[in-house]
């Protein structure tokens, strides 16, 4: 079987989509799946490589507007690949990228086609407004919809309409990357022994729809600490809060650490906090990061796929996104509560495990293949 997906990038590019797309390709590639990728390059020069098994075809960027890489040479690609001696038997897209969207629907490709809708475009208005037109055509276009919850189906006003051609794909994460081993254990251990209280830690990038000043806000009045592991334009913001609320003794703020030292943090952690406030929070894959440590995790109520991760009572609690004062009573009862805690970390470890793994997530790809008759 050969899959050819389309992206604005491929890793080592830093992105949640990216990252995702990487997991699946390589997953696939384990299965025995040919799985190529054609992206944008962030230089100016086009470049093929082989990674971890996956061709990767990098082509020149001209220019970036609205978080979108232009490649002019993306269509032109995406036709030649499928008109090829080893022409894909499925193409794979990943949404939001209006550039590639067109090239394919320009390529007029002629293999099944699967299309990824990861999340809806939130912040870029004038952008939706010109493409939503397009986005409709792409949609009818593509043969199956995959969607990360069946809150993203329900919520989206453009999967919504086309329920019936949506199937569900939760995004898993390499959970047995923090099962417990000494030495994990003994690193986390390190990590919390200069904290004479609990730990609420947060991970991801510091802008606006992430939410933590929300979180610095509500620490004020938390008995804990705070770990803040991430760069962003909102730093001195938060910066700023902590020393107005007297707090800066409290909250320790790391730029972003590599992935074994991620998982000793996630152990270290009492609770783990995710305050989104905006729609572009569409996952949070970092929320299943935390239940794999057997961390308990507070998030939203974003009609994304956050609460489904998340789910209020079993894995961690949820409070309405904005909200200082429900985001300062979850944290008092779970850091008050260790019972709670321990009862809803093992209930997140086990989902983890069950139900969003890497394995769990290629098994249900491979079966939306298969339902266009793509097997073997």
């Amino acid at each position: 079987m050969r899959v050819t997906m389309v992206n604005k990038y491929y890793p080592p590019h830093l992105g949640g989509i990216e990252f995702h797309m990487r997991d699946l390709a390589m997953g696939l590639t384990a299965r025995g799946v040919d799985v190529r990728a054609i992206v944008a390059n962030e230089a100016t020069e086009a470049l093929t490589e082989t990674v971890d098994g996956v061709k990767v075809t990098r082509l020149a960027r001209s220019f970036h507007y609205a978080s979108t890489p232009v490649a002019p040479g993306m269509s032109r690609a995406i036709r030649a690949e499928s008109r090829g001696a080893d022409a894909p038997d499925l193409f794979h897209l990943h949404f939001p990228y209006p550039w590639g969207e067109v090239a394919w629907l320009r390529a007029k490709v002629t293999q099944p086609t699967v299309l990824a809708y990861h999340s809806d475009i939130v912040r870029q208005k004038a952008l939706l407004s010109a493409y939503a037109p397009i986005l409709k055509r792409v949609l009818d276009r593509a043969d199956i919809v995959l969607a990360s919850s069946p809150n993203m189906v329900e919520y989206s006003p453009f999967l919504s309409r086309i329920a019936d051609k949506c199937r569900v794909i939760p995004y898993g994460v390499h959970v047995e990357r923090y099962a417990d081993t000494p030495e994990l254990l003994a690193r986390a251990a390190e990590l919390r022994a200069p904290h004479g209280r609990p730990i609420v830690l947060f991970v991801g990038r510091l802008v606006y729809y992430k939410g933590p000043e929300v979180l610095m806000r509500a620490m004020a009045e938390v008995d804990a600490d705070a770990v803040v592991i991430g760069r962003g334009p909102l730093k001195p913001e938060l910066e700023r809060i902590a020393e107005e609320a007297g707090i800066t003794d409290r909250v320790t703020f790391l730029d972003p650490v590599d992935d074994a030292e991620l998982a000793a943090w996630y152990h270290a952690a009492d609770v783990f906090c995710l305050p989104s406030v905006a729609r572009s929070e569409a996952y949070g894959l970092v929320q299943l990061e935390a239940h794999a440590s057997g961390t308990p995790t507070i998030s939203t109520t974003l009609t994304t796929s956050v609460p489904f991760v998340n789910e209020h009572g079993l894995t961690g609690l949820t409070v309405p996104p904005g909200d200082v004062a429900a985001l300062t009573e979850a944290l008092r009862t779970l850091v008050a509560d260790e019972s709670l805690r321990v009862r809803l970390g093992a209930q997140a470890r086990e989902r983890a495990f069950a139900d969003f793994s890497v394995e769990r997530m290629v098994d249900q790809t491979l079966a939306v293949y298969a339902e266009l008759g793509v097997s073997g």
